[in-house]
């Protein structure tokens, strides 16, 4: 995929984001448990459509990424967080997922921020493939932090400086 059409999410998308994080749900990802119905609604207080970019190719969403604060500290606002990247498993492998992750900088960068962090599970190559090579780096790990199907996988903390250079 050359360029992927990514966009600020708007309040319509709630049901087609909903249904694209159900369907996509996976313990190579997730901690929390496999959601179950009724499903809490998408957008909430603090997950407002304003803190997610959606890649959408003309039917609707196919992926998304959220950006938000690490803390709710006023010392640390030049950093965002990427707290969330899902793309529909019928259009894997055509650079969705990078082109979220480099508008996410973008976006960063443009609301002023100077540094992006992540986290991901140790056990999640792909992800950690596609952020290394996007120039985030390991800057911490904490052990077995996470007992998931019985068995204990790494919280891996990862990022990235947003100023040119």
């Amino acid at each position: 995929m050359t360029a992927s059409p990514i966009r600020p999410a708007r309040p319509g998308d709630a049901e087609a984001l909903s249904l694209l994080d159900h369907t996509t749900w996976s313990t190579v990802h997730a901690v929390t448990p496999r959601p179950q119905p009724p499903f809490d609604p998408f957008f909430d207080a603090d997950h407002r459509p304003e803190d997610y970019l959606v890649a959408d190719l003309g039917d609707g969403p196919v992926g998304y990424i959220r950006i938000g604060f690490p803390t709710r500290l006023a010392c640390n606002r030049h950093v965002r967080q990427i707290q969330g990247l899902v793309v529909a498993e019928s259009v894997r492998g055509r650079g969705i997922a990078r082109a979220l992750l480099r508008a996410a900088c973008d976006e960063a960068r443009r609301r002023g921020a100077v540094r992006m962090t992540l986290r991901v599970l140790g056990h999640n190559g792909p992800a950690r493939a596609l952020y290394t090579s996007e120039g985030f780096a390991v800057e911490g790990v904490l052990p077995g932090e996470f007992l998931i199907d019985g068995a204990y996988v790494d919280d891996v903390f990862m990022g990235r400086s947003l100023l040119a250079g």
